[in-house]
């Protein structure tokens, strides 16, 4: 097998009891809090800001993502979760079709954005030291970083796959994608999902099982490998240069990479649910990217702060 191809099929948790587990991409999201957390509280100490305002500002940014995220998904991918599962937006757990714990699966970036933004207009309002530019510039380097661990969590997850990789030398078979559980474990006799997926994998008498699943681009790790890039670039205009003073400007360029890496990305996505706009030949997420896009512009070459007076 080619080293750049490789077959996916990984435990995605811990079982803990019943239908719980410990999922990695739940793990992933604690990395990337912590992470943004210990980035934040270097900003903080070096600019001389107090450290009180720290703690309010990290729940914010949690609650904000968090929310912003789960009804971003709902409302630009899977709105029928409204009439046909409501608590489930809010809740991680599945009660159509039987209860099932499923964590907080579901998390559109767009969303979060959109929630961090507003989260940070909130926290302003209450917590008046700076301006909310100022704030947005500094978040903006912590959700950069915080970005690389998230979709290596998707990936962990086989989910937001892309699409079939044809003859390019970069492929996964994202097994567990292909063949839900209840498939695996129709189509093996092995009762366990997860030694039923072992087995599509690893033995021979179901190696028909395995050659039906198709190499794909895998687009998380595209995408984790670009905001490293993303997180590196403001890192260095924050710390090496003058445009940390100028407000705005990083918030901008963080809208302009970060959004410019998902639109061409998304042309190595499989769709990610109902595709409520898809004009032009591009798809929802595309579609999603560009006022982002133009808006991190205006920030970066337009913007001019309101002169205080005196």
């Amino acid at each position: 097998m080619h080293v750049l191809k490789f077959d996916w099929n990984p435990a995605t948790g811990i079982d803990i009891i019943g239908n719980f587990k410990l999922h990695f991409y739940s793990l992933m999201w604690v990395v990337a809090f912590v992470l943004g957390f210990t980035i934040m509280k270097r900003i903080f100490t070096k600019e001389k800001v107090a450290l009180e305002y720290l703690d309010p500002l990290f729940i914010y940014t949690v609650l904000a993502t968090m929310l912003g995220a789960r009804l971003g998904h709902v409302l630009f991918y899977q709105a029928e979760l409204i009439s046909e599962d409501f608590l489930s937006i809010f809740l991680p757990f599945k009660f159509k079709g039987g209860f099932e714990f499923t964590g907080f699966q579901g998390l559109a970036s767009h969303g979060a954005a959109i929630g961090i933004i507003i989260g940070m207009y909130l926290y302003r309002r209450k917590y008046n030291y700076k301006s909310v530019l100022w704030i947005l510039d500094r978040v903006v380097i912590t959700v950069a970083s915080g970005a690389i661990f998230i979709r290596i969590g998707n990936f962990i997850n086989s989910e937001i796959i892309g699409k079939p990789s044809g003859d390019s030398p970069f492929g996964v078979r994202f097994i567990q994608e292909y063949y839900n559980k209840y498939e695996v474990v129709r189509a093996t006799g092995i009762k366990n999902a997860q030694k039923a997926y072992d087995a599509v994998a690893e033995q021979p008498q179901f190696s028909n099982l395995l050659e039906e699943v198709p190499f794909r681009h895998p687009a998380q790790l595209y995408e984790s490998f670009c905001y490293i890039f993303v997180f590196l670039t403001l890192w260095y205009f924050y710390s090496k240069t003058a445009k940390k003073d100028q407000s705005g400007f990083l918030f901008g360029l963080f809208l302009v990479l970060l959004w410019t890496v998902r639109f061409f990305v998304e042309i190595l996505k499989e769709s990610q649910g109902n595709e409520y706009i898809n004009w032009f030949g591009l798809n929802t997420g595309q579609w999603l990217s560009i006022p982002f896009i133009i808006l991190g512009l205006y920030f970066m070459f337009m913007y001019k702060p309101k002169a205080t007076t005196k």
